[in-house]
């Protein structure tokens, strides 16, 4: 279904809902969502992409709807408006759930983007109260005799061969979960079901639903399909192989030849004109973050990086964004990369590079050999030259690797604080050497 022209009415009938206290009055034939767990479902041509929820409505005046995959909760305020219906902003993703409680309770809806201008799709969607499965009830569960826990190697193809990726799977009877990390980031949390020989997994939290759908082989290899919300299709095949490992992330990304610095000019979100040459970054150890606000592996960093600001901004650290946004637009930026400031407590800069665009990012950061993830992340010393760039970010569902990633963040972090800083340079500025935790 083409997102008409109603589109940006929509989006701005939202956000002022969202923005005010008005909530629809309970009264004869209004119908709101029973509280507890439902099951709903994407339907995008004949693929279907199911995911739970809960809806919790305790606070009448401030519902809450939480997404469900595996052990990762994700809660989104709901704003009820006429007598049956609800609006659920994607937080920081532009983008909601509008949908419409019927008589028989049901809810039907759709997903929606609200980016104005923006020509994608709306995916409709039904849930269903009192479904806790996502793809088969309890009880008519197919006998496998495949076990897929482990790590495998995945080649994913689009129109060509993409980087390969690695699967961390865990497979207790017939349930399967896991996660999918590539070159730019992870899946998030999956969860579906094997049955006999096919398998098929699901995540869906905020941002476009997506769908693993695949097959085991005589010879134990898989072959299958990602099918996305909003995107095409793209074939995988993979193998069991418990040495499997993605690039160095660390090597993806670097300085071109002739290069120790970073230097940009980039406005704030009031519009002010920032550069690392500015007296606030002299003589700091300064984390340069590249996000998107569409992007879920730029928020899960925003996670990470803004509650570690606020503990170690006082050692002589300071910290910034730039984000690339859905429209080329400092307005519409600010809009967003505020509310991704507001929802995670941002105490550092916030700058807008422009639409998101790795080749956009590339010309606004022409020290770089080229910009191929969001996220990416630089670390710059003291004396203002790159230490450091992480293409990429994998959050906690990888387990050990973001162990070993928030182990290697805190280490090189500490030597880098730990660093003099050049002569003319303040003490204020060097700041506690304490290391962080």
């Amino acid at each position: 279904m083409k997102i008409n022209n109603q589109m940006k009415a929509v989006a701005l009938a939202g956000a002022t809902l969202l923005g005010s206290s008005a909530f629809a009055s309970d009264g004869p034939g209004a119908k709101a969502p029973k509280q507890g767990v439902w099951r709903g479902e994407f339907v995008i041509s004949e693929t279907h992409i199911p995911f739970n929820f809960e809806y919790n409505a305790e606070d009448k005046e401030h519902p809450i709807l939480t997404l469900l995959n595996g052990s990762r909760r994700d809660d989104f305020k709901v704003t009820r408006h006429g007598a049956d219906s609800i609006f659920v902003k994607m937080n920081t993703y532009d983008a909601a759930l509008v949908a419409k409680v019927e008589t028989d309770g049901k809810i039907t809806g759709e997903y929606r983007s609200l980016v104005p201008g923006f020509r994608g799709n709306a995916l409709p969607f039904s849930a269903e109260y009192g479904k806790d499965y996502r793809f088969v009830e309890r009880g008519k569960e197919q006998p496998t005799r495949h076990n897929l826990s482990g790590k495998w190697d995945l080649q994913v193809f689009s129109k060509a061969k993409m980087p390969d990726n690695v699967a961390l799977l865990k497979q207790e009877g017939n349930k399967l979960t896991g996660v999918v990390m590539s070159t730019v980031g992870d899946s998030r949390e999956l969860e579906g079901v094997v049955q006999g020989d096919e398998f098929v997994l699901s995540h869906f939290s905020g941002p476009n639903p997506r769908v693993y759908k695949g097959k085991i082989n005589e010879d134990g290899s898989i072959t299958g399909v990602i099918s996305s919300g909003i995107y095409d299709n793209t074939k995988f095949e993979g193998s069991k192989n418990d040495k499997a490992e993605l690039p160095d992330p660390y090597k993806l990304t670097y300085l071109k030849e002739g290069y120790k610095k970073l230097d940009f000019t980039l406005p704030d979100l009031d519009g002010k004109q920032v550069s690392l040459s500015d007296d606030k970054y002299k003589g700091k150890v300064v984390v340069v973050e590249i996000i998107g606000t569409w992007c879920p592996n730029c928020t899960d960093q925003t996670s990470f990086l803004a509650p570690w600001y606020r503990a170690n901004k006082d050692r002589g650290v300071e910290a910034i964004a730039i984000g690339f946004e859905q429209k080329d637009d400092l307005e519409y930026a600010k809009y967003t990369l505020g509310t991704l400031k507001k929802k995670y407590g941002i105490e550092y800069d916030i700058l807008f590079g422009g639409i998101a665009d790795k080749k956009v990012a590339s010309d606004k950061l022409p020290a770089l050999n080229r910009m191929m993830a969001f996220p990416t992340t630089i670390l710059i010393d003291r004396k203002g030259e790159v230490r450091q760039i992480h293409t990429g970010y994998t959050g906690e569902v990888t387990g050990k690797y973001f162990e070993d990633y928030v182990a290697k963040w805190n280490k090189d972090l500490n030597e880098l604080i730990a660093e003099p800083a050049p002569a003319g340079v303040s003490s204020a500025s060097v700041g506690t050497t304490k290391s962080s935790k």
